[in-house]
Order: structure tokens, then sequence, then C-alpha cells
């Protein structure tokens, strides 16, 4: 394959735009807010994200470089089909639902991250564990995206994988480096401009290839583009679609979003708008698949064996640009697919840094950091988790695998947590960790294909593959996560009335849950809404109340509720309403 020059430089001036845009992003950002509201500004935009920005910026985030590529290959692999295409219905049924049920509440609240009410509710050790499962996510996420731009470029204009990724990666690090989530919302706005148009303007073309047979005619027969769900797929269809549809649900970088939009009601309409946009933004992809499904490859200049038997159906997309498209035309879907990977990968390195700088670094172990402190332990952690995320997408050779598993783990230990936390009563940390290891050992006990990982359960329907790994038609990704929710809630009822009968003696309460009123561990929850530890309204919806109280600025009411009698904390509470006066 020939070196393309227009090619090159066709990237060099995308890739400069994009950096132009964040750099301006961040440099509106440094002018339009005061000192003292920059650490909020860099993690929830200063809260003040509107509709256009803020539906452009949530779309994105899902439309990613594998949600377009993934929904690609699905149509076109044979035997799957549009029927396997799940990204496109699970993912917006996964907005609608969050912003019916999550949005509201989190953003009511005014938490900063994802892992605030867990840290509040459950104490600073919950959040640290709940942290690895979202931190994977996030990372894995990260280098599966940049791992496939750097394919797509290779294909397209025949430069070195590992130089496209180090140069991706470099470029959205230093605009998230620089300007937080306004770069990063901002910079999403023309990356999905990119998308919408490198993508549609290639789809005419690439239909009009005399390679293509017409796509309503390859539907209707045998080997359809459409494809078909066999009778023994039935559950392992609907346990992939739940994970879509529920697992999406628990990410930072969503939750990113709906925390900096500048109302509760705001941040709902974000999501509704975010899951039409995802549609939208599905369809090119269902077409270049149906496109690729119905060529002859062997009148191209591809030739035979075909994508499928060369096994780079997973390259489907960039081949049809490249193989189906005029030059020039090529370079446009390029640009397209590099916006979307830039889009997601960016989100999730800020979603990992913010988590780990406030949950973990502030609350865990820096209570009275400044914000100055803060601001670089976001800095420093963004480049380091960048380079990681860089690193795993050259040297993995299974990070599909790897994020397939990890994501697993978002679904099946984070959203029954989140579900038990904003809507469950009287769950103490007996029974979030009883459910984090009940729903992580059934997962992994379920083996996974892609990284070579046999069961240990085999649940009925399992079947070996040609590489003799067993594969589960049984949903049992469905099964941990009830299991994790349910065993929650259980023990957590179990661990209260066993202390508050005096089946069991205070002392034994270690994780101080229950029955330890004025415990360490309750007390680093109070730290939450210490002027010295968090700004206000941070708290606050939009137009913070002068007279708020302890008991009236958290999520679950009832965990306080014994600590604001207390004449001990009473006097601290007068205080803090007499410093916000």
């Amino acid at each position: 394959m020939p070196f393309h020059v227009e090619g090159l430089v066709a990237i060099i001036v995308f890739y400069l735009a994009i950096l132009f845009v964040g750099i301006w992003a961040a440099w509106k950002t440094k002018n339009s807010g005061s000192d003292g509201d920059r650490r909020e500004a860099i993690i929830v935009g200063g809260r003040d994200i509107g509709l256009l920005v803020g539906g452009f910026t949530m779309t994105a985030t899902w439309v990613g470089g594998g949600y377009i590529n993934g929904t690609a290959e699905a149509v076109y692999v044979p035997g799957y089909g549009l029927a396997w295409a799940q990204a496109p219905i699970g993912y917006s049924l996964s907005l609608v639902l969050g912003g019916l049920f999550f949005a509201k509440p989190m953003r009511s609240k005014g938490y900063v991250t994802m892992l605030d009410p867990f840290q509040q509710l459950y104490g600073k050790r919950m959040g640290g564990l709940l942290f690895i499962p979202a931190l994977m996510g996030e990372m894995f996420w990260a280098a599966a995206i940049f791992s496939a731009l750097g394919a797509t470029i290779s294909v397209i204009i025949d430069i070195d994988v590992n130089i496209s990724v180090i140069v991706s990666a470099l470029i959205a690090i230093m605009y998230t480096l620089v300007g937080g989530l306004y770069s990063v919302a901002y910079t999403d706005v023309v990356q999905l401009f990119c998308i919408f148009l490198g993508l549609w303007i290639s789809v005419p073309f690439a239909m009009s290839h005399p390679a293509v047979k017409n796509i309503g005619f390859t539907a209707a027969q045998n080997e359809s583009w459409l494809g078909s769900i066999e009778s023994l797929d039935v559950y392992s269809w609907l346990d992939n679609f739940f994970l879509l549809m529920l697992g999406g649900i628990p990410w930072q970088a969503y939750f990113q979003r709906v925390l900096s939009s500048s109302s509760a009601t705001y941040a709902q309409v974000l999501s509704f708008l975010a899951a039409f946009g995802c549609l939208v933004m599905a369809l090119p992809a269902i077409l270049i698949g149906a496109i690729g499904a119905s060529t002859d490859w062997n009148k191209t200049m591809y030739g035979l064996p075909d994508p499928t038997e060369r096994q780079e159906a997973d390259m489907i997309l960039p081949i049809v640009l490249q193989y189906l498209c005029p030059v020039y035309i090529s370079f446009f879907g390029l640009g397209a697919v590099s916006a979307a990977v830039m889009s997601s990968a960016d989100s999730s390195i800020l979603s990992a840094s913010s988590m780990f700088a406030r949950n973990i670094y502030q609350l865990s172990f820096r209570q009275n950091a400044s914000e100055r402190e803060i601001i670089w332990v976001m800095r420093i952690t963004i480049f380091v988790f960048g380079a990681a995320a860089t690193a795993m997408a050259l040297l993995a050779k299974s990070v599909y695998g790897l994020w397939y598993l990890s994501s697993d783990l978002v679904y099946i230990i984070i959203f029954p947590q989140l579900l038990c936390v904003l809507f469950i009563k009287g769950t103490n940390t007996y029974g979030a960790i009883a459910g984090y290891l009940f729903g992580l050992l059934l997962r992994i006990t379920g083996g996974e294909p892609y990284l070579y990982l046999q069961p240990l359960i085999f649940y009925p329907g399992y079947y070996a593959d040609k590489n003799h790994i067993y594969i589960q038609r049984f949903p049992f990704k469905a099964l941990a996560m009830l299991t994790s929710f349910f065993t929650n809630i259980a023990v957590s009822y179990l661990a209260k009335y066993l202390f508050e009968s005096g089946s069991l003696p205070p002392k034994l309460d270690f994780l101080d849950a229950v029955v330890a009123r004025y415990s360490q561990e309750n007390m680093d929850k109070a730290t939450l809404v210490k002027s010295d530890n968090i700004i206000l309204n941070e708290l606050a919806p939009v137009n913070p109340r002068r007279s708020l109280t302890l008991n009236s600025t958290f999520t679950n009411k009832e965990a306080f509720s014994d600590i604001d009698s207390s004449p001990e904390l009473s006097n601290a509470e007068d205080n803090l309403v007499t410093n916000t006066k």
C-alpha cells in the first residue's frame, strides 16, 4: 500500500484544529472563573455547561471509536448482523434510564464525582474498593480505543501504528491537561461534528461502488446483514443487552456530564438528548457494515480472501473507507474515526484522574489539601493515566478482553451499589463489601473467552468453541449483578439487626458502620461538608440556601440523623452556618 502524503497532512490539520480548540477552551476557563473555583471548573466545568455543549459532549462520550467500529463490525460479520449490534439501542436506553432515575438525585445533591455518595454513606474504605473497577473500566476503555485508532490510521494512510497511537494520545492528554472538562466538552463539539460529517460523506460513495450490491437486496438473502437470534442464544443476547443498558449507567464519564450541568433538570434533558444522538450517530456505521457485507471483495483492490477470512472483520469500517471510497473521501472518514476515538479517550482519562484526585487523594488521605495541590494532583494523574492507557494500547495483546472484563465488573459491582446507595435505605458498609465480593466471585468464576479464562462454574447451556474455551449461554452476568444487589441488602439488614438487638457486642462493629455513633469513619464522612475541605456550593443544586444544615446536605439523611442530634456536632454545625452568612 502506498504512503499517502495527503492523508498525513489531513490528519495533522485535524489534530492541530482539535488542539487549538482545547487550548482555547482552557484559556476561556482560566479567564471566566475565580481562583477558588479552579478545581470545580476542571472536574465539573464550573457547573454551567449548557444544553448545546452538554448534549454534544455527552453524546460524544459514548460515540467513540469502539462504538462506530464495533457497530459496523457486528452488522458485517456473517451469522451476527444488525440483530447483534446492541450498542446503539443498549447505550441509548442506558442514557434514558440514567436521565429518568439517576441524573436528578446525583445532580440535586451537588456531588463532584460518582464515588461521592459511596464515600458519604459507606466510608473511605468502600470508596477505595469501588474506585478499582471504575478505574479499570476507564483505563482499559481508553487503551482499547487508542489501539483501534492506530490500526485504523495504519490501514488508510499506511503509517506506523505505534506513532499514530502515541501522537493521538499526546494530543488528547495535552488539551485535557490544560483545560479539564471545559477543553474536553468544547473539543467534543468539534469531534462530534467531524464524526457526523465524515461518515455521512463516505456512505454514498461506498454504496455507489460497482462491487457493492444493493443493500436492500442483500438484506432479503439467507445470509442477510440483518442477522438473526437463534433460540439457543436468546439468553446470551439478553445478558449482553442488560450489560449495555444497565452497565452503561455507573460510569464517571457519564456522571461528570450530569454533575457539570447547570441544574438537575438540565442533567435529565442532556441524558435524553444524548440518547437520541447515539441512535443518529449509529446510522452511518450500520450502513457501512451493511455495505461491507454486500461487497464482492474480488472486484476491489482488497481482493480475496475477504475480511472475515483474513480475520480483519473488526477493521471493516476503515477497509470500506479505503477500498470503496475515493482517496480524498476516505480521509474525511479517517478524520471521523480519529475524532470518535479522541472524544472518548479524553473523557476516560479525565474521569479516572478526577476520581483519584478527589475520592482517593483528598477525601481518603489529604483532607486538608489546598486547592492548588488538588489541581496539580489531577494534572499529574491525567498524564500518568494517559501514558498508562497508551502503553497498554501498544503492548497488551488482549486489551479488548481486559476491557470487556472490567466493564462487566462495573455492571456487576458498581451498578447494584449505586442502586443501594441512592434508593435503598438502611444499607451499610458490611452489606456493600459482601455484595462486592459475591459479585466479583461469580463474575470471575464464569470465565472470559477474550482472555482465554476458563470458567470454574458451568451454568446450563455451556459449550466449547474451536479453541476449546467454554462459552456460557446462561445469563450469568445478570445473575452475578442481582446476587451482588440482594447480598448487599440482606447482609446490611442482618448486620443492623444483630448489632441493634444486642446479639453482637458493639466492639465487633470494626467498620463502625452500625453502632459506633462517633466513630472516625463517620467523621471522615462528615468532612464532605466541612468548609475547609470542600466548597459549599459543590453540595448545592444551583442557588445554595444559606441555612443548609448537615442533615439536609447529604443524600441519605438516615445515615446522619444520629450525628446531627449529638451536642458535640451541634456546635460545629452552628459555626459552619455562621461562616456561610
